[in-house]
């Protein structure tokens, strides 16, 4: 009993004290107050884009405007300098994943939090997409030909290549949710030890290492996941 009340206890958000998020589990409630913030950035974004070009000159302050033309700056240039000049394809899927992966773990860093990427199911979701539409891609790209990047440049290689191919592809998702979920839930873990013990100033520096461990794992995922797309949509050269 007192076992389970723990477990409860640790489960805590701030989820919880909200009338039909309470019974949902604390990821997807997380994952639903991220998803809100990021439709909410869209729509006053998209505002901003909806204004007569007199509006929308650059202000010499900070402002909201600058900070999420800086955010899509770097995606797109990102995706670009990853992809090539076909990147601009996937700068909707790419963004999406980017975004939402990382406000889940940079959540993670705010107490009453539990970052929807410290479960796998979330993590999973997150690979399972990528594999997906890498092999929607392969296939709108290429056709039925897009089978030989399981066969190999020979047909007599097949036997062998097949098996190896999809032992391959299968194992992406795998790494990817794995990947994810294993590095924030250590990261997680860690700073809610430090806090536990010593609440003041000692987990500041963990904190910050979260920081970072939240934008390297955004940026490894998007990064496996655009690899991925570039594979299957190119074309052998001869």
């Amino acid at each position: 009993m007192e076992a389970k009340e723990e477990m409860e206890h640790e489960a805590f958000s701030w989820a919880s004290l909200i009338p039909y998020l309470r019974d949902l589990p604390p990821h997807v409630s997380n994952a639903i107050f991220v998803s809100i913030i990021l439709l909410t950035i869209v729509a006053l974004g998209y505002r901003e884009l909806k204004k007569t070009e007199e509006d929308i000159i650059p202000k010499p302050n900070f402002t909201f405007r600058n900070l999420i033309e800086i955010i899509v700056e770097a995606i797109s240039k990102l995706v670009s300098d990853s992809m090539g000049p076909r990147g601009k394809e996937f700068i909707l899927i790419v963004g999406t994943l980017a975004l939402f992966i990382l406000f889940n773990n940079l959540s993670g860093l705010v107490p009453g939090f539990l970052p929807a990427t410290d479960n796998v199911n979330t993590t999973f979701a997150c690979s399972l997409t990528v594999f997906v539409l890498t092999h929607y891609y392969g296939f709108k790209e290429h056709g039925i030909k897009y089978l030989k990047h399981f066969t190999g440049p020979y047909l007599w290689l097949a036997p062998l290549m097949v098996p190896i191919e999809v032992i391959g592809h299968l194992a992406r998702p795998l790494s990817l949710g794995l990947r994810l979920f294993g590095n924030i839930t250590g990261d997680h873990i860690v700073t809610a030890i430090f806090f536990g013990l010593v609440p003041l100033i000692v987990p500041l520096p963990v904190m910050f290492l979260g920081l970072f461990v939240a934008f390297v794992q955004t940026f490894v995922f998007i990064l496996l996941s655009m690899a991925y797309f570039s594979g299957a949509i190119s074309h052998e050269e001869h």
